[in-house]
């Protein structure tokens, strides 16, 4: 080493970095050092280690130090999946859902994802920014550093083509790194019936956003209500020869193999799975997918039963865990929240949970810098008020995010916040 750290984090309690040798357990791939502490330079790990081992020559006046005051630090949290740009307010379909309604009936009704298309359609760039904004504030607040942003809420060439170029601009205002995913197949347009010719407008918008390059993976909604197999493979298909990886969602509503899908078109990720079958578990855990399951959805909706995150975990599935911010189904920040719902109800151990907003989280964007903290990759991270991580996922719903890291700069602190 031959300069001083700009940022040096230390007196961890446990230092996770996430970055243990694949194959072992979820403790075993945390790789927890205890009393542990983390060099930075330019953006990214210098040093890592036990505390008693730092460098002498990595500190020097300049060094700024951050106190983890004996809590835990992780990699900076990655959230997987979520819609957090548009307009619009559907808290009423909250409490028709309280009152008996179903995901199926509100959508029929003109409710559902076209309410906010119609909405987005008729909102500003500022003002889908300006919504956006507060969203990301709060994500930050929970410890995420990067976050997966889809559209899909156009559902017509101008208005998808808007929201990635409003998800891009929204990376270049706040900390979190924001990578975009595009969702043309996510529902059928308000007032449209001809489904031929959506797929057909949707495969010439992909080829203009993949030569703007103004996204990184390309989604689809397979489910009753919204888009089949059949309809969707050709469209995938074509999205991975222009370069996209490919992310669907599956298997939420009803048990409609899209776990087999997902893993029959070397998906980076397939995402809810609430439904998934057997055979599709098996599916992908051969073909390598990530599972990224969404437990806030799950809750909101009131289905009748969690994802079987134990089963994917034990079949040799990678599973990742996300808020699915969205205005309807899962509408939260609160990655707290999914944290413990995944405990509680998808059947993960506190450690898995933790390695499903980590590690696993980066592995669900096809990106294994991300979610681990090694010496050259990013300098994300987050300190945590907790003296453990069952202690952490413990206290249901609750950020102990003491302070955020992003590219190696404090981006938040809090330092009020209660150790509970």
């Amino acid at each position: 080493m031959s300069r001083p750290f700009d940022l040096l984090v230390r007196n961890a309690g446990t230092l996770f970095t996430a970055d243990g040798p694949d194959g072992g357990n979820a403790e075993q791939l945390l790789a927890p050092i205890p009393r542990g502490a983390v060099g930075i330079h330019d953006a990214h790990v210098a040093w890592i280690g036990a505390e008693g081992d730092l460098p002498r020559e990595g500190i020097a006046p300049s060094t700024k130090v951050l106190d983890a005051g004996e809590g835990l630090v992780a990699p900076g949290f990655v959230d997987a999946h979520t819609h957090l740009v548009w307009a619009g307010d559907r808290s009423h379909e909250f409490a028709l859902r309280c009152a008996g309604a179903d995901y199926l009936s509100i959508a029929g009704a003109g409710g559902g994802i076209a309410s906010t298309v119609r909405a987005v359609r008729e909102a500003s760039d500022d003002s889908l920014l300006s919504l956006a904004l507060p969203r990301l504030r709060r994500l930050l607040a929970q410890g995420v550093t990067t976050a997966e942003v889809k559209s899909g809420y156009g559902l017509d060439a101008e208005t998808e083509l808007r929201m990635l170029r409003v998800i891009e601009l929204l990376g270049t205002r706040q900390p979190i790194r924001l990578v975009r995913t595009f969702l043309w197949l996510h529902a059928m347009p308000p007032g449209s019936t001809d489904r031929p010719a959506f797929l057909t407008r949707g495969r010439n918008v992909l080829h203009e956003i993949a030569r703007a390059g103004l996204a990184r993976f390309a989604d689809a909604f397979v489910e009753e209500g919204a888009f089949s197999p059949d309809e969707v493979r050709p469209f995938l298909e074509e999205a991975r020869t222009l370069g996209l990886g490919l992310k669907l969602h599956v298997d939420q509503l009803s048990s409609g193999q899209g776990a087999e899908l997902a893993a029959s078109l070397r998906a980076i990720s397939a995402d809810h799975l609430e439904s998934v079958s057997a055979a599709g578990i098996a599916a992908l855990a051969e073909a390598r997918v990530t599972a990224v399951l969404i437990p806030t959805a799950t809750l909101v909706l009131r289905l009748a039963r969690y994802a079987p995150g134990r089963a994917l975990v034990d079949a040799g599935v990678r599973v990742a865990i996300a808020t699915n911010c969205n205005p309807g189904s899962a509408p939260t920040e609160n990655l707290a929240l999914a944290l413990s719902l995944a405990c509680l109800h998808n059947g993960l151990t506190p450690a898995e949970a933790l390695l499903g907003v980590t590690r696993r989280g980066g592995e669900a964007l096809g990106d294994t810098s991300l979610g681990r903290l090694r010496v050259g990759g990013p300098a994300d991270l987050v300190v945590l008020g907790a003296p453990d991580v069952d202690h952490l996922v413990a206290h249901v719903g609750i950020s102990h995010v003491q302070a955020v890291v992003r590219a190696g700069r404090t981006v938040l602190r809090s330092d009020n916040a209660a150790r509970c």
